[in-house]
């Protein structure tokens, strides 16, 4: 009996340290043992995003939709427009997310044209709409006779060029939770528009280039991550920039009878009190809704 107890203590041992030798071993790269780190980090690929909670049409008493503009110029908002190149294995761009995603065929863009998710466009009409474009120079030869001759110019589309997202979304009040909730529905990227040319026009215009429908790219930006300005061991996923709110945004429009957006009856500062004003009815109307 006491063989058999030790037989099994030593048995447990050796398990214990064989998982735990398989749990800390270095990874293989190219025959040798490198490891840019301390551990390997593998959650980001391996989780889900968190299901939405059951909503029912009878519970809705209240909703209103809102589109939004995410610049990533505001400090806030670097972790979704850095790095502007893609240089490292971990770190990525939300415009990169999304562009690769198109490649590997998990990410589906429709057409800016009308703010709906109905007609799917390809990566060729996005890359058009943002700048790409292939023309022909005429030229003179250097060398005798100097005849002139024509020759074609490619201009790829820059990534870098994105200096916005639009966020289209839904505010709601729920009985059933008693709680206000938001869901996002699209996002967009935008560039600055540009002439014939291929030059930024003077009118500072900007362009939309797409819409992303937001919870079929949950899953993709729930496994990517991105800076984390506190702790590099907690980097957070573009999910959770969005989900826990870890933006600073204006809005450009809210559902109005009209169908028009705030810079059609506000300029200026007057248009950005008008933004202000949208969000501060929002939270007073949940306020409103306790009584005590």
């Amino acid at each position: 009996m006491k063989n058999r107890i030790l037989l099994q203590a030593l048995l447990l041992i050796l398990i214990s340290s064989v998982a735990f030798a398989q749990q800390n071993q270095t990874p293989q790269v190219g025959g040798v043992g490198v490891l840019d780190g301390i551990y390997v980090k593998e959650n980001y690929k391996v989780r889900d995003p968190l299901p939405y909670p059951p909503l029912r049409e009878a519970d809705v008493m209240w909703s209103k939709r809102i589109w939004r503009i995410i610049d990533l110029k505001e400090k806030i908002n670097l972790p979704l427009g850095q790095p502007a190149t893609h240089s490292t294995t971990d770190r990525y761009s939300l415009i990169d997310v999304l562009m690769d995603g198109m490649k590997e065929g998990s990410v589906t863009a429709y057409s800016f044209v009308a703010d709906d998710f109905v007609l799917p466009i390809t990566m060729k009409e996005i890359e058009s709409q943002g700048g790409a474009r292939v023309d022909t120079s005429r030229l003179t030869r250097p060398d005798p006779p100097y005849d002139e001759y024509d020759t074609v110019i490619a201009k790829d589309f820059n990534r870098d060029d994105v200096i916005d997202y639009r966020v289209k979304e839904e505010w709601f009040f729920d009985k059933q939770r008693s709680v206000l909730d938001v869901r996002i529905i699209g996002i967009g990227p935008e560039v600055y528009a540009r002439d014939q040319n291929g030059d930024i026009r003077a009118d500072g215009s900007k362009k939309l280039l797409c819409w992303f429908y937001y919870p079929e790219i949950r899953k993709l930006l729930h496994n990517k991550e991105t800076f984390n300005r506190q702790n590099d061991a907690e980097r957070r996923s573009f999910e959770d920039i969005f989900e826990k709110r870890m933006f600073n945004s204006y809005v450009y429009k809210e559902s109005n009878v009209y169908d028009r957006k705030i810079s059609d009856y506000r300029e200026g500062i007057a248009a950005l009190y008008e933004s202000e004003r949208v969000k501060e009815d929002i939270n007073n109307l949940e306020i409103s809704m306790w009584e005590y």
